[in-house]
């Protein structure tokens, strides 16, 4: 959960009201946010208190003191919450951002809003910063998502123009800098400031995108950093605000939450100058969204959901007090409008909580529930423990290993083909060690040992834990399965050590020989051919037990022998 930093004085002035530091902290805690900590320090002179708040990671609104301040003045019921109005100029007035089709191989989207007529202090100045910053840290993603460009609108002459650039075709005067660069040098001029670990976003790409009015002007190169001719000051008038990203959502989310947040400092509060974007298929759209939506909930149903008894117009002034807008339209019916500033609402659960949080978690009454429970080890589980006790009587050490692996580790480590292989493949990943889920518990022991070649021999681990294969007659199109695994690794291949264990772990489980399981012969590409057999229970088979393959041992960086055993064991449940 992120923590802000807030001048105790300027919140208390926003909310309108003094508390001593007790009374903040219990606020604090009714309105579902924590007074982290206080720090008072010494700036010309006076002392200074500022707190450290603790607020929701999806509360966006909450990020600046502006948001906080207005929040808890409206759960104080000293204020209501604002109105926001958009304003739509003529056609021959209205400012336009065009987008072209370079941007669609970098950062596709952007959107853009208009302050007019805006008065900066000092404390608001530092406050809008500040929030650029806090948005870029947690929704944005450290700008992957979305970046934030502010300058000062009366700096410039649009139309505007979002493009994407080969990084030596572009050139401008980065913010504060003194020289103009074009996009290589920008990468050097940045590789050791703060700036640095925003620059891999784009590094690589063939174009970086760029943002520019009609007179060529360069307003910013997102994500890295904005042109130094329009940067704001505190004699800033007229904000134009601009927000790229690969996210469309998140950039609307992230344009409402600025304009809406800083709108209370123009001339017209709360009012908001639109800009139309040409999209690359031609459309237009109007930003920012500021889109507001309409819930409706079941007084009856929220009650029994949170454990409390209220009636349709205490439960509407409670969401008033959270800054919702209610309206009873029915006996039993509440109609909930969801303001912009409120993007962490996604579901009618979300205002369940403001309800409680309004309420009061203190004010819920404790309860014991009308009926009984009792519970009981997941036979599994149950089955898996006892199992693991066996194998560790035999002198066996048990393993703990990753439950992704790489495609090699399942096909051609094992010499299959991974075509061939149920697997459950990720769409993103982050390492080439994680790029399936494991369908066989046998690489990871594998690669335990081949980290482990210093030990005294033999070397004899075991695992018992969850392999994930496709299956699309489930739900989710995979399921999990239970499989037990043994490795034994010494000079000789010692097959009859691992068919020890399988017939130590078959008597544990009471099932004869012959009558209960018995062993087949296959050929698997994983075992050495004429030294491998499928381990038949009850009819069905349930594993494999063999030498492994030359090949296989080599893959995994191993020079010795091994042999293995691996099995389902969900049969015996």
């Amino acid at each position: 959960m992120p923590t802000i930093s807030i001048n105790r004085q300027l919140l208390f002035q926003n909310i309108g009201q003094n508390f001593t530091d007790t009374e903040f902290d219990q606020l604090c805690f009714e309105f579902g946010i924590e007074l982290d900590d206080i720090v008072v320090e010494k700036v010309n002179n006076q002392e200074q208190t500022t707190y450290k708040i603790e607020i929701p990671a999806n509360r966006y609104d909450l990020l600046c003191v502006e948001g906080l301040g207005r929040a808890l003045s409206i759960f104080l019921e000293k204020s209501t919450p604002p109105k926001f109005k958009l304003v739509t100029p003529s056609e021959d007035k209205i400012q336009k951002l065009t987008v072209l089709q370079n941007t669609s191989t970098v950062r596709p989207f952007v959107v853009a809003a208009i302050l007019r007529n805006f008065t900066f202090t000092q404390q608001s100045y530092d406050s809008f910063i500040d929030l650029q910053d806090k948005l870029h840290q947690n929704l944005c993603r450290k700008r992957t998502l979305v970046a934030i460009g502010t300058h000062d609108y009366d700096t410039l002459k649009g139309p505007f123009i979002y493009d994407a650039k080969r990084p030596t075709d572009l050139k401008f005067k980065p913010l504060n800098q003194t020289v103009e660069v074009n996009g290589a040098e920008l990468m050097e001029l940045y590789k050791d400031s703060h700036l640095k670990s925003y620059l891999p976003i784009i590094r690589d790409k063939e174009f970086y995108p760029i943002i520019y009015d009609s007179k060529d002007v360069v307003l910013s190169l997102p994500p890295i950093i904005n042109g130094d001719h329009s940067k704001i000051t505190l004699n800033t008038k007229n904000i134009f605000i601009e927000c790229t990203g690969t996210d469309l959502h998140k950039c609307e989310v992230v344009l409402d939450t600025m304009v809406t947040m800083f709108s209370e400092y123009c001339n017209s509060k709360f009012e908001i100058e639109a800009v139309e974007v040409t999209q690359l298929d031609g459309s237009k759209e109007l930003y920012p969204k500021l889109r507001e939506r309409i819930e409706i909930i079941e007084t009856n149903s929220v009650n029994k959901k949170i454990g409390i008894n209220i009636d349709d117009a205490n439960m509407a002034k409670l969401l008033a007090r959270m800054g919702l807008e209610a309206e009873i339209i029915d006996k039993n019916k509440i109609s909930v409008r969801i303001p912009p500033t409120r993007s962490d609402i996604l579901h009618a659960c979300d205002i369940i909580e403001d309800v409680a949080i309004g309420y009061g978690f203190n004010n819920i009454a404790k309860t014991i529930p009308k009926t009984n429970c009792f519970s009981s080890e997941f036979e599994l589980n149950k089955l898996t423990d006892l199992l693991r006790l066996e194998l560790a009587q035999c002198g066996y050490t048990e393993a703990l290993t990753f439950t992704l692996c790489s495609r090699e580790d399942v096909a051609d480590k094992l010499g299959k083909k991974i075509e061939n292989v149920p697997a459950v493949h990720i769409s993103n990943p982050k390492t080439l060690d994680f790029q399936v889920a494991r369908t066989t518990l046998l690489p990871g022991l594998l690669k335990t040992i081949a980290c482990s070649r210093n030990m005294p021999l033999p070397l004899r681990i075991f695992e018992v834990s969850d392999v994930v294969l496709k299956d699309t007659n489930s739900e989710v199109g995979a399921r999990n399965e239970r499989h037990l695994a043994v490795v034994s690794y010494n000079k000789q291949a010692g097959f009859e050590i691992v068919h020890g264990v399988l017939d130590k772990i078959m008597q544990a489980l009471e099932v004869p020989w012959k009558t209960g399981y018995e062993l087949k012969h296959i050929d698997d590409p994983t075992f050495m051919p004429g030294r491998c057999a499928a381990v038949h229970a009850n009819g069905k088979v349930i594993g494999t037990v063999g030498v492994l393959h030359p090949d296989v041992i080599h893959s995994f960086e191993l020079n010795l022998p091994c042999c293995a055993l691996e099995i389902n064991i969900e049969p015996f449940l």
